[in-house]
């Protein structure tokens, strides 16, 4: 991967960053993939987190018009309500669309995630599709309710709790697959996941911080896919590309402001992809037929790619799921690996 050679070899962390986006940026204007299975979801559910916008609610609108009904887990409940009420009028002449339900889920609380999952698994019998969707980006440094880095904590253990709690039931409902947004934003920083550092007091960086999360998400996925095999469950993670979302709203602090105005201006939106656009690799994933055959890759548009030589360090992979075990308190006797 010329990124991985060129940030080891030649360009530190800053320019690193930069290099990055521009190659990214190119590459998802000349080559964007699309999602082209015709699968159909009806009697499936599906779980999405942070879908009240962005490529998260396209996710959600497709489900739906496939005849899914759809989970919206997210933190805010009235943006969620007006989304689901917009995908719903945009369905409402979709033959055999399915149907949305809005659950509040905040990442950055322990508390929070037990709760949306206990609703989730009170009220579904089966759970066929969970996009872990949500995340936060080069925000300044904070921590969650429960004292995690709010990076590492919302993008990484908020979704490894959410997904070890619904995980019985997905096992239940097999053949299911499980989504997870990472980022080729996995390349920045130095690659470690700081555990004797782990909330960043010592040295924080926006953007370090934001790629360790979307490397523990690339981790996550690898060690859960080892785990998963036999079960019915595949698990994928997602590099969605450079997107005009909400998300860029802290590139001021995180880089610069002249940094987040090139990257609003006209120009630079030409070379991002849409909301639909970038949704289209976690439709590949969640829906195509092939992709159903795999586990546990990495893909980018709609294609598995190999990601940096750090997201492929299994000792690591398994480090990290030992850690977060215990970080977000599950108990140790807890078998998330049987159907229920």
């Amino acid at each position: 991967m010329l990124t991985e050679y060129v940030g080891d070899l030649i360009l530190p962390g800053f320019l690193l960053n930069l290099w990055d986006l521009f190659i990214d940026v190119n590459m998802a204007w000349l080559f964007c993939g699309k999602c082209t299975s015709n699968a159909r979801l009806d009697d499936k559910v599906a779980v999405i987190t942070g879908c009240n916008t962005g490529i998260g609610k396209i996710t959600a609108m497709e489900f739906c018009k496939r005849g899914a009904r759809v989970i919206m887990a997210c933190r805010n409940l009235e943006k969620a309500k007006t989304a689901a009420e917009d995908i719903r009028q945009q369905t409402a002449d979709v033959k055999n669309a399915g149907e949305i339900v809005v659950k509040e889920l905040n990442l950055a609380s322990l508390k929070s995630i037990r709760q949306c999952a206990e609703d989730i698994l009170a009220s579904e019998e089966y759970i066929h599709l969970l996009v872990n969707n949500a995340g936060v980006m080069m925000c300044p440094r904070e921590l969650t309710e429960d004292g995690h880095e709010l990076q590492f904590g919302t993008n990484h253990l908020g979704h490894f709790l959410f997904t070890m709690l619904l995980l019985p039931r997905i096992i239940k409902s097999a053949p299911a697959r499980i989504v997870n947004l990472s980022s080729l934003a996995h390349t920045w920083g130095d690659g470690d996941m700081h555990f004797d550092d782990i909330t960043l007091e010592k040295s924080y960086s926006p953007t370090a911080a934001y790629g360790r999360s979307k490397l523990a998400n690339i981790l996550f996925t690898n060690e859960l896919a080892k785990r998963l095999q036999g079960t019915g469950v595949t698990t994928y993670s997602v590099h969605p590309g450079v997107i005009d979302t909400e998300l860029s709203r802290h590139l001021d602090t995180a880089i610069s402001p002249i940094v987040r105005r090139l990257y609003q201006s006209r120009l630079c939106t030409m070379f991002q992809k849409s909301p639909w656009q970038g949704a289209q690799t976690t439709l590949h994933c969640s829906l195509d037929e092939k992709a159903g055959k795999e586990n546990g890759l990495y893909y980018s548009d709609c294609k598995p790619r190999t990601p940096a030589k750090r997201a492929r360090n299994e000792a690591k992979a398994q480090q990290l799921w030992e850690y977060s075990w215990g970080a977000v308190g599950l108990p140790k006797d807890y078998d998330p690996f049987v159907k229920g």
